[in-house]
This record gives C-alpha cells, structure tokens and sequence, in this order.
C-alpha cells in the first residue's frame, strides 16, 4: 500500500469500528439534516448543539419549512448558541436553496459553497457525507490531526500555509468514493476525542505508527498558528423598562454587529445616558453586573431596571413593549434571556 492509501485504510477501519456513531445527525445522507449539524457546530460543542438540533428540526423538519419561517423566529430558536451571523446565513442559504434550486441541495463541494454561510471545509463536509465526492475538509479537529500526522510546522496563521495543508488534506482521501463518508467522520472523531488540543492519546491512535508529531515526542507542538485575537473590553449599561402592565421595552438590534438581529434591552454607553432617554421614570434599579465573553471582546454588562408607569418609552426609542412570555418567543441574546428567565 501507499502511505496515502495506508492512512485513509486505517481511518475508515478505525471509525467502522470505534467511531461515534450515536449522534443524531449521523448514519443519514441527507444534506438538510448534514447541513444544519455543521453549521451548529462551527465553534460549538456537541453537547450544546444536540437540543437546539433537535428543535430545529422539530420546528423546520426540511429546508422548505426554515425557508418560509421569518427570520426573527429562526433567531428565536438559535437564541443562546452564539455567532447569530449563522442563523441569518442558514435562513438566507435555505431560501436560495429553495428558490434557485428547487429545494434540493446541490451536490458538488464547488455549488454549495456559492450559498450563503457556507465556506470550503462546510461544503466538503456535505459533498463527502451525502454525495460520496473525493474532497477534503479542514476544521480545526482536522487540521490538527492532520498538521501532526504529516509533522506540517508551518505556520496556519498564513492562508498560503492553510492552503498547502488543505493540498495535502486531498493526497491523503479514501481511493474509493463509498470510503468518504465513514473517512470523514474519522478524521472528526479523532480530532474530538483522542487527538486533543492539549492531550493526544497516541496510545490508541489508529494512525500511530504514521506519525511524525509522535515521532518527534512532541504532539502539542502541532499546529502551528501564531496569530492570535487580540481582546477588547466594552462596558454596555442595559436599559430594563417597564410599563404598569409589567411589559418589557425591546428594540431590535442593527444587522450589523454584535446581537445582530436580535431584540434587546436598549443599550448605552454609560449610566448618565441610559438615565438621560427616562426622565419619567418612577423608579430605578441597578442590577448586578457581569461580564459576557464574546469571541474578541469582553461585554461588561451593566443593567437597570426602571419603572416608566406611563407607557411612555424612552427618549428616542425605536422599538415596543412586550410582555414577559412575549419577549422570551422572540431572538434574544443570551444574558437578556438570561435576565428575564432569573426575574
């Protein structure tokens, strides 16, 4: 055998026998269903994606359904899972899935990254799981697993690097077609569960002895990647107002940034300027702050709670009041749910 052939042998025998196998977006070539799990799990661990799959399939058991839903109820059902940028391109991909292809995904790695929302890694994963096509995918479990096996120490902060790696992804695929499913699934449940960011069980490891990281005694060396986010702080005062009906004031967020799309609490800048927009109000509460991790920054979230009795909203507002149980139905982001959910 060649090397190539050697490894991918040795993967697909690995994962028909000790592979995950109970997940539920599995054992199925259906792309609807292969399409939403990758989208769900693009920086997001299984054990948070399995309710809101479930869900989402409850709601929108196929494309046709999520494509006719209003945006604001896909936000609803995504609330809490982060990086709402998904939800609005998984909406948009469903309509144009629908409307230019007549509500069947196309087939190759090439035409389902013209959709929206969808990249190169995403796109091989469908291609690979439902329609069999020889393509190479490289989300961070796979570049990992596969930066070690071939020793790859080139930086993967550089996209020149990445695309090389991706070049070598493809010399190492199954020869035959029917191989691409189960080869695929192996190199993610390896990167999941044996080959980690900071452990490497080499002792169970189908591909061992192929190894050039465990070669070299020194697996966690591998990747590669010097770059690194650079975090910022931001203090966000939340305006919590409510009318002598107990409904909650909510604007919804630009389409744009962070909380894009979803319905909030006013936000300000400062307590001077939230206190500024309610002159009326009757009352006023200054809740417990906390600080909300996002991606590259740190929200220092500050909220207060008034009473505007009136029903008049704050000074400048765009948005409407809304009861508790109405709020909670609506895309929220998630330390406003929060909020609401410890009332």
């Amino acid at each position: 055998m060649s090397p190539s052939t050697t490894f991918a042998t040795r993967m697909v025998r690995w994962q028909r026998s000790h592979g995950r196998h109970d997940l539920p977006w599995q054992n199925t070539q259906d792309p609807y269903k292969v399409w939403l799990s990758e989208i769900m799990l693009q920086q997001t661990q299984v054990s948070t994606v399995l309710d809101y799959y479930a869900r989402f399939l409850n709601r929108f058991p196929d494309v046709h359904a999520l494509a006719a839903a209003h945006q604001d109820e896909v936000l609803a059902l995504w609330s809490g899972l982060g990086y709402y940028s998904r939800a609005r391109n998984l909406h948009k991909c469903a309509q144009q899935v629908v409307s230019q292809w007549a509500g069947v995904f196309p087939s190759t790695a090439a035409q389902l990254q013209t959709l929206p929302g969808i990249g190169p890694s995403t796109a091989a994963a469908v291609a690979a799981f439902c329609f069999q096509e020889r393509v190479a995918i490289l989300d961070g479990n796979v570049k990992r697993v596969l930066s070690r096996v071939l020793g790859f120490g080139q930086d993967l902060a550089s996209s020149a690097n990445e695309k090389q790696l991706w070049a070598y992804a493809q010399e190492l695929l199954p020869r035959q077609a029917p191989d691409m499913p189960a080869y695929t699934q192996a190199l993610m449940d390896l990167g999941a569960t044996l080959c980690l960011p900071r452990r490497a069980a080499c002792e169970q490891c189908p591909v061992a002895q192929q190894c050039e990281a465990r070669a070299q005694a020194q697996p966690l060396a591998y990747p590669v990647k010097t770059r690194r986010l650079v975090r910022r702080s931001e203090s966000w005062w939340l305006l919590w107002a409510q009318d002598a009906q107990g409904r909650i004031w909510l604007e919804q967020r630009p389409q744009r940034g962070v909380w894009a799309g979803l319905f909030s609490l006013p936000v300000f800048a400062d307590q001077d300027t939230l206190l500024a927009s309610c002159p009326q109000a009757q009352s006023g509460q200054h809740l417990s702050a906390w600080v909300h991790v996002l991606t590259h920054k740190d929200l220092h979230l500050h909220p207060v709670r008034v009473n505007l009795g009136s029903g008049q909203p704050p000074a400048g507002a765009q948005g409407q009041w809304f009861t508790r149980e109405e709020a909670l139905a609506l895309g929220l982001p998630a330390p406003v749910r929060k909020l609401f959910q410890g009332a």
